[in-house]
């Protein structure tokens, strides 16, 4: 099989320069899998913010999408595993675009290699913060807080509560305990399986422990990498 894994896009449904030229690079990639690939595996923060209502969707993000429509048509499976900055889902990427959605981490058997993908933002080891923040907004009465106001005044509100600005740096010491913590879930993880994905880091990582491999797909803000298996074989790439 043709397996392509990517994370954290950080795709803004409002764009400067800077953010075109990024969002250009993602649909190009995307459309280079379209009759190239067989499974598309996008770990979590694919968007900025993400919100479904009822009758509306954000319009900013149609391109991707268009192109996620593409994939599926060609023939490509989607699976989509929610972020720290894109979790409310409802009915549409199921419903419309045929896109498997799961809220928390992917498991399967895929060419021989038993395979578990998850975003990673809970595995973190410095950042208790944040965890408490994940589990208040993760309620569903704050969703439907969210869905009562105008769309322009929610998604106004929710660009505060990201935090993926290009502006806002972190500490080498912190980032690099947040991947520690990564790490460290990965190798416990691989008592069971071949293959542990994570995101969230936005580093690039293709490290094997014993018998299997820990990988980070990294992120397209920074390093525009993917990570790739053909017929089980494994490879770290960089899109140019």
């Amino acid at each position: 099989m043709r397996v392509y894994f990517a994370s954290d896009f950080h795709l803004k449904f409002t764009r400067k320069k800077i953010d075109a030229e990024q969002h250009n690079k993602i649909i190009s990639f995307l459309d280079s899998l379209v009759g190239n690939a067989d499974l598309l595996i996008l770990n979590g923060d694919i968007f900025d913010l993400w919100f479904v209502w009822k009758t509306v969707i954000i319009k900013g993000y149609f391109p991707i999408l268009k192109k996620m429509a593409d994939l599926r048509e060609s023939g490509c499976r989607i699976v989509f595993i929610a972020g720290n900055h894109d979790f409310w889902f409802r009915d549409f990427l199921t419903g419309f675009l045929d896109v498997e959605v799961y809220p928390e981490n992917f498991s399967e058997t895929i060419d021989g290699m038993k395979i578990f993908v998850s975003h990673g933002d809970l595995y973190t080891t410095n950042d208790a913060r944040y965890k408490f923040f994940r589990s208040v907004i993760r309620k569903k009465f704050l969703k439907k807080v969210f869905e009562l106001f105008h769309p322009d005044f929610s998604l106004a509100f929710g660009k505060l509560l990201s935090r993926s600005s290009r502006d806002r740096k972190s500490h080498p010491e912190l980032e690099r305990k947040k991947e520690e913590g990564l790490t460290e879930f990965a190798k416990k993880k691989l008592n069971d399986y071949d293959l542990v994905v994570l995101g969230h880091s936005h580093s690039p990582n293709l490290i094997k422990y014993g018998k299997g491999f820990y990988a980070n797909a990294g992120d397209w803000v920074a390093h525009q990498s993917y990570l790739k298996m053909i017929d089980g074989e494994l490879e770290l790439c960089e899109y140019s």
